[in-house]
């Protein structure tokens, strides 16, 4: 990502409003030299003293003087933005470089650059230039870090341009500005076979007809090149001319991953709330299921998915799927609670058919979403549920995990409808809780006598 602009920094002395900005930028020590030229010169006329009046005349012209030059100070500056990288997980640093140019035909005096970033990205960078020649060109760089998602901008870059003596300072802004993304963390997960769903292409998996387009029209004339072993003679016989049969393909396996994101679900806020670790759970498992080959779609409680995303979600193992995971990640970014009281409108979407596997981040729930929620396990060919007492987050040290009462009701009536439902403790790892769902829904199939589908 880059930003650039340029920076004139000529004036018009007939412009009174420049004036003012020139005689506004006077520092503390043009001030000071000012009123006490001011007032050696009032001194001088009231004790009749040439020698102090050209004293006088002197500290107050210097300011002035500075302040004219400078505004007048014909320099044109261009500035450039680099953000490497542009996305980065939260608690990780990208590095943000600034680069200058002069592009007349003077040299600088000395600059000072700054940049104007959000503080919870850290203190704003400042640097001071040496005097750039003409043509040529300065490189700074400085570090940007941010443990909350979001999209954070930078800029625009600021330059302070200062005279020789310190009398005068003119500060210039470029009008560009750059964006840092800061995504979720994602926590990568083992291969395990959730109750049967271990590739997103199986043996024993549906085919379906290939619909990529034009090649796949059935049925189609025959082109050179075809195998005719794929010549369909009853179409034909029909049509006259050589007709060549539909190809097919297996089915991709398909799964979505619904997260509730209801503002009265969660409690705390933070890097370490448990909307936080739904979020990040959430990220960990899109990507993880892309990687595999499923198609994946991600869900919210209001209903809502990713831009852009088809009516199968997006599709793994193929050239598009890091762009896909790149659009779920920006999704994933700036993804805030809502204001909905339950999951019905997430329960609408899911009412189209069979969504496959079906992998849910749930925060508080009562008695009634808990049975939208086994209603849902009915249009999935696999559930599986992650639990958040937010309230036992809140009252449990980190990294020490603890009984979760309240919400051991919730995970009964989730496990009876068919649900692979976990409780996560604060400072939980996604990994082993993966791992312990493919041992609960090993030995459910084990118990049932057979494998799940």
């Amino acid at each position: 990502m880059t930003g650039a602009g340029a920076v004139h920094t000529d004036g018009d002395t007939g412009d009174r409003s420049g004036i003012r900005t020139a005689l506004a930028g006077l520092t503390t020590r043009g001030r000071s030299f000012l009123a006490a030229g001011v007032a050696a010169a009032v001194c001088a006329y009231v004790l009749g003293q040439s020698d102090l009046l050209r004293v006088g005349l002197l500290l107050a012209v210097l300011p002035l003087v500075c302040a004219a030059v400078l505004y007048r100070t014909r320099y044109r500056v261009a500035g450039s933005r680099r953000l490497s990288p542009g996305r980065v997980p939260a608690g990780s640093e990208s590095r943000v470089h600034l680069r200058m140019d002069n592009v007349s035909r003077l040299p600088t005096g000395l600059l000072m650059l700054q940049d104007r970033v959000p503080y919870v990205l850290g203190p704003r960078p400042r640097f001071v230039l040496d005097r750039v020649e003409a043509g040529g060109r300065r490189e700074v760089s400085y570090r940007v870090r941010s443990d909350l998602r979001g999209r954070y901008p930078l800029g625009p870059l600021q330059l302070r341009l200062s005279d020789p003596f310190g009398m005068c300072e003119l500060t210039r802004s470029f009008s560009t500005f750059d964006t840092l993304t800061v995504i979720p963390r994602v926590e990568p997960l083992p291969p395990v076979r959730l109750g049967g769903e271990a590739m997103g292409y199986g043996d024993g998996r549906q085919r379906s007809l290939a619909l990529a387009g034009e090649d796949d029209v059935i049925p189609r004339g025959y082109r050179y090149g075809d195998d005719l072993r794929r010549v369909h003679w009853r179409s034909t016989a029909r049509y006259g001319e050589l007709m060549v049969r539909r190809e097919e393909q297996p089915q991709r396996a398909r799964c979505t991953v619904l997260l509730d994101t209801r503002a009265v679900a969660y409690e705390g806020a933070g890097p370490d709330s448990a909307f936080e670790w739904a979020v990040s759970g959430a990220a960990s498992v899109l990507v993880h299921m892309l990687e595999r080959g499923f198609s994946v779609r991600l869900l919210t409680d209001t209903g809502t998915s990713v831009p852009g995303e088809g009516s199968d979600g997006f599709a793994g193992v193929n050239q598009e799927s890091a762009d896909a995971a790149g659009l779920m990640m920006d999704t994933l970014a700036v993804v805030d609670h809502s204001d909905e009281d339950g999951l019905s409108r997430a329960f609408d979407v899911l009412r189209g058919g069979n969504e496959g596997l079906l992998v849910a981040f749930l925060g508080d729930l009562d008695e009634e979403q808990a049975a939208v929620l086994a209603r849902m396990r009915q249009r999935s060919g696999g559930a599986l549920a992650f639990l958040l007492d937010s309230g036992t987050w809140l009252r449990e040290p980190a990294g020490v995990p603890g009984p979760a009462d309240n919400g051991e009701e919730r995970l009964r009536m989730l496990r009876e409808a068919g649900w692979t439902a976990l409780g996560v403790p604060r400072g939980a790892s996604l990994d082993e809780l993966w791992r312990q769902a493919d041992r609960e829904r090993s030995g459910l199939a084990a118990a049932s006598g057979g494998e799940g589908p």
